[in-house]
């Protein structure tokens, strides 16, 4: 009989364990080779296990359980033979064997039940002292709390976290559904939470905000986007302008384009891009390699893969590592003024924001122009605020500006039109 042994293969540098999040397959299915078989979700990212071989799996691991990159996960049987049509044989096993398992608890329910030596008040959910003491504090009628103590006994947990009824009403009032939901944190998530909970401790952050004006980059957009799209296959979108505008800044501040390691700043004579998107498992960030050499349909072309990659799962560790600065774009949401969270171990982020036709004064007079906050964290220990002030304000002349100050003065040529 011939078995293999399928392993956690190591989705990359530094990562040593992941969470299995899904198994694809049951128990006793026929796999067919390079078949997905399972997702897996790492610190960085969720990635799909492929089968090894043909043959039926046996699985060895729980949905939600973290194991180590090396792992034995699953079995698969390499003899055995392929079924012509519906499960295969042995997948059959566990339902028949099920309610045999199922039987021994049927028949031991009743003994808990047996008539136990306790007052009949703990039955009927009397507080204990100190719980009664809570709930009269609180106002509340102990026959409204559901005790979790023995025989149904209110403790004083429970007290503590029963709800104070509305003003001029009673717990009784409550008419609508009042069920919760608890789920566990994948891998993912719980990195994210640990790594945002980090920054907030380990830097010094500080957000300074500016305003842009948009109008250049409408009126870009309606002259040029259908001849654009047409030469280049993709939509001309506001990020490739605030890219563009970002790596000039970068260029003109080298040390927001730093980091702190240690006793030591790291300055990079490039620009790696970090774009956050939104996707199923959470907020990723791919990277923009070398934006500083991109143009605007290079920008554009790169974000729509990364960002398809992102929103079908298929986006890889290494795609989301090594970035030197990262933006963020709430105002798809509708955010219109944010603090965003430094992605470590980067030193800056870029926060943009919705768009609102608001009245501003040019040349002494009130005209309404299309404006949007923008907002930069940045850490305080590698930067000064006249470097912070200054690249936000070299983003505001890029954005305001984006002809001269982007494209060299020809709008057709910086598009690559």
């Amino acid at each position: 009989m011939s078995v293999l042994e399928m392993k956690v293969p190591s989705p990359g540098e530094s990562i040593t364990e992941v969470e299995i999040a899904t198994w694809l397959v049951k128990d006793g299915d026929y796999v067919e080779k390079d078949q997905p078989i399972a997702e897996v979700d790492s610190d960085k990212a969720t990635l799909e296990l492929p089968a090894e071989q043909s043959g039926v799996i046996t699985l060895k691991a729980e949905e939600g359980e973290v194991v180590q990159v090396g792992q034995v996960v699953c079995l698969i049987d390499m003899d055995a033979a392929k079924p012509e049509g519906g499960a295969a044989p042995a997948a059959e096993a566990p339902k028949q064997e099920a309610p045999k398992a199922a039987e021994p608890a049927k028949q031991e329910a009743p003994k808990p039940a047996a008539p136990v030596a306790a007052p009949q008040t703990y039955a009927t959910g009397a507080p204990s002292p100190a719980a009664k003491k809570i709930l009269d504090e609180k106002g509340i009628n102990g026959g409204q709390v559901s005790g979790t103590g023995r025989d149904g006994r209110i403790t004083k947990t429970d007290a503590e976290l029963a709800a104070v009824p509305a003003l001029g009403g009673s717990p009784m009032t409550a008419t609508g559904a009042r069920t919760t939901t608890t789920t566990k944190l994948s891998v993912l998530r719980r990195k994210i939470a640990q790594r945002l909970v980090s920054v907030k401790n380990e830097t010094a952050m500080l957000t300074t905000f500016n305003e842009v004006d948009m109008s250049e980059i409408f009126r870009l957009r309606k002259l040029y986007k259908e001849e654009f799209a047409q030469k280049h296959g993709v939509g001309l979108g506001f990020m490739s302008f605030f890219t563009k505008a970002v790596t000039r800044a970068l260029q003109m501040y080298p040390d927001v384009n730093a980091s702190i390691d240690g006793d030591f700043k790291i300055n990079y004579d490039f620009c790696d891009i970090s774009i956050a998107v939104s996707g199923p498992k959470g907020l990723m960030v791919p990277v923009l390699r070398n934006a500083e050499n991109m143009s605007f349909s290079g920008v554009e072309a790169n974000i729509k893969d990364l960002a398809t990659k992102v929103r079908d799962g298929k986006i890889t560790v290494d795609e989301m590592t090594g970035g030197t600065f990262t933006i963020t774009n709430g105002g798809t949401f509708g955010s219109m003024l944010s603090t965003p969270i430094i992605n470590p171990p980067q030193s800056a982020i870029l926060g943009m924001h919705n768009i609102i036709q608001r009245p501003v004064a040019v040349d002494g007079q009130v005209v309404i122009r299309p404006m949007m906050y923008v907002a930069m964290s940045y850490d305080h220990r590698i930067i000064d605020g006249k470097e912070s002030v200054g690249f936000l304000v070299a983003v505001k002349e890029g954005i305001d500006n984006p002809v001269e100050i982007l494209m060299g003065g020809d709008e057709r040529k910086g598009l690559g039109l």
